[in-house]
């Protein structure tokens, strides 16, 4: 008899949960958009549709799964699929290196960090003999100075949008790059076009000096390299007009930018294949020694600081990264802008790093606290450069479609000047190693 009642009792408390259930069921708000909801069954593990089932009977039977498994499974289930997103942007690809990159590493090692020794000690003798009043005095001589630049000259520069500019290390010649396949060099004084360098048979992306260019590098030597949307590097001397050499290993990715290495030996180039490369130049550069993956999109921009062991680039995926050329590790993930990033510079402190980014900003990283520092709001458009002044860091200078030029003061990053003159989005633009002139380029040929 008791076994009897236990039963009748079990019985009416699932007929009880039953209903209970089903009243929940229809309390609960699923969405009308069909599909969405074959997305909510799909990340349920669900069969999106079963055979003869419409819109309506798929809408309940979501109802129903979600009232036996709870409502909060959606939710859970998107929670996972965020944490895995952030997983794999942050995920940092290896692939197995040569004995020429073991060797390169090695290198790079007994080259940086005597450098980085030297940087070290000078900023402590500095900081402990330099007197705080005379330091506040020369930055606010340098402000001064940067508030009366106004233009002093301009060129038409070539037939399509002048891609890219920059200083050479004697600050005397301008190199620039045009869409229309065209590098050619200037005086800085009147602009005088002093060589055309023809090789390129597509848009050039930029063009970039060798560090020691104008000062100790022979003439017959590699003195600068540009790159273009489809995929070819080309390696310039001083005396020709054609290329003494090409890489074609990024074919048929585009390389947004390159970068020498501090010390001239290595080339570092960005592709749309979402890595960036290296390639030694005083062996074969037929492969590179690197091939470094690690970003989700392009890689945009690439700089290395001063000491020569430390690489950061930006992408389209809108995140930076600072990696070790010594042991080839990601050491910082830079991780805020909203869009993707354009621009990337180290600091002369070795330490602090910008990003200029299409969400309109400029963000400030300081690479010892691991932490993004200050964000600019600079611009109205997108931030195509921004870079420290080379001397010093004392201050910064961001350039953007917004057809404008702008100076910041660093560490308080305030506002110093605007510079405008541009009838059309700015492109790229550069500072002399003496802070007398700035030189830029925009998308009006100039």
């Amino acid at each position: 008899m008791s076994s009897a009642l236990s039963a009748d009792y079990q019985d009416k408390a699932e007929v009880l949960a039953e209903l209970e259930r089903r009243r929940k069921a229809r309390t609960i708000a699923v969405t009308v958009d069909d599909g969405e909801i074959k997305e909510q069954l799909r990340s349920l593990n669900q069969p999106i549709c079963l055979f003869g089932e419409g819109p309506a009977d798929r809408r309940e039977r979501l109802r129903q799964i979600l009232s036996k498994i709870g409502e909060d499974a959606l939710k859970k289930t998107k929670e996972e699929e965020k944490i895995d997103d952030n997983k794999d942007n942050q995920e940092t690809w290896y692939h197995e290196g040569s004995v020429r990159l073991r060797d390169a590493r090695i290198w790079l090692a007994d080259y940086s960090l005597p450098k980085a020794k030297q940087r070290i000690d000078r900023m402590k003798l500095e900081s402990s003999t330099t007197n705080n009043t005379l330091i506040t005095a020369n930055r606010r001589d340098l402000f001064n100075k940067l508030r009366t630049f106004e233009i002093i000259c301009s060129q038409v520069g070539d037939t399509r949008p002048i891609s890219g500019c920059e200083l050479s290390p004697d600050n005397q010649t301008i190199a620039t790059s045009s869409w229309s396949g065209l590098c050619k060099l200037w005086t800085i004084d009147n602009l005088n076009n002093l060589k055309t360098f023809r090789g390129h048979t597509c848009n050039v992306g930029t063009i970039t000096w060798h560090p020691q260019s104008t000062l100790s590098q022979d003439r017959t030597a590699v003195n600068l390299a540009s790159c273009s949307v489809d995929g070819v590097v080309n390696l310039w001397n001083l005396d020709n007009d054609e290329p003494m050499n090409t890489i074609k290993t990024h074919q048929p990715n585009r390389v947004s930018k390159l970068k020498f290495h501090p010390s001239g030996r290595f080339l570092a180039t960005c592709c749309f294949d979402k890595s960036w490369r290296l390639f030694d130049l005083e062996f074969s550069l037929e492969d590179e020694i690197l091939y470094q993956e690690g970003h989700s999109k392009a890689v945009y921009d690439i700089d290395f600081n001063c000491d020569g062991s430390l690489a950061l680039t930006g992408g389209l995926d809108s995140f930076g990264r600072v990696w070790c050329l010594r042991s080839g590790r990601c050491i910082m993930f830079l991780e805020g802008h909203l869009k993707g990033i354009i621009s990337v510079n180290f600091s002369p402190d070795g330490y602090h790093m910008l990003t200029g980014s299409e969400d309109h900003q400029v963000k400030v990283w300081n690479l010892r606290e691991r932490k993004l520092e200050y964000t600019i709001s600079a611009h109205t458009n997108v931030v195509s450069k921004a870079l420290f002044d080379k001397q010093s860091g004392n201050y910064i200078l961001t350039a953007s479609h917004d057809k404008t030029i702008r100076l910041w003061s660093s560490p308080n990053w305030t506002h110093i000047k605007t510079l405008t003159g541009h009838e059309h989005k700015v492109m790229c633009a550069d500072i002399t190693k003496d802070n007398e002139y700035i030189v830029s380029s925009s998308f009006e040929n100039f």
